[in-house]
């Protein structure tokens, strides 16, 4: 077996309503249905790469790293000037910025989503990852993105 790539992603929420106008509107995930208790999108490349179930419970924002997932990094565009552009633009829309991070191939903002998820939003800057495969371990350095 080989695996062709990440085919999408599922996320247990506290509230669908406010999760999926957050993924739908600060975000700009196309939503394709919502119905009680779920929400999907896509951005075309397949039937769908998000998906949202509501399970009830209250987001734990203080949690403490453990086993299991870390972050979802979704690429926002190419170039120094698209993370600067989504930078001013979650900010206007009041997202939970919790840092940013040049890692030599990309330029990266860290988000939380309403339910404590944290989520990457990058833009890559670099293709030396294609011929440097050890481009992508490069140590992060730090990166202003204000103006």
């Amino acid at each position: 077996m080989e695996i062709k790539e990440l085919g999408h992603v599922v996320l247990y929420v506290s509230n669908i309503e406010r999760s999926a106008n957050f993924y739908r509107d600060t975000l700009g995930f196309k939503e394709l249905t919502r119905s009680p208790g779920a929400a999907v999108f896509s951005g075309g490349r397949t039937h769908h790469e998000l998906l949202l179930i509501e399970v009830g419970g209250e987001p734990d924002f203080n949690r403490k790293p453990v086993p299991g997932l870390y972050h979802i990094g979704f690429k926002i565009g190419d170039g120094p000037e698209a993370a600067k552009a989504a930078y001013r633009e979650l900010r206007e829309k009041n997202a939970r910025i919790v840092g940013t991070g040049d890692h030599g191939v990309t330029h990266s903002i860290y988000i939380l989503d309403p339910d404590g998820n944290e989520l990457e939003l990058y833009a890559d800057i670099s293709e030396e990852w294609k011929t440097n495969p050890l481009a992508v371990m490069k140590r992060v350095q730090s990166l202003d993105l204000s103006e």
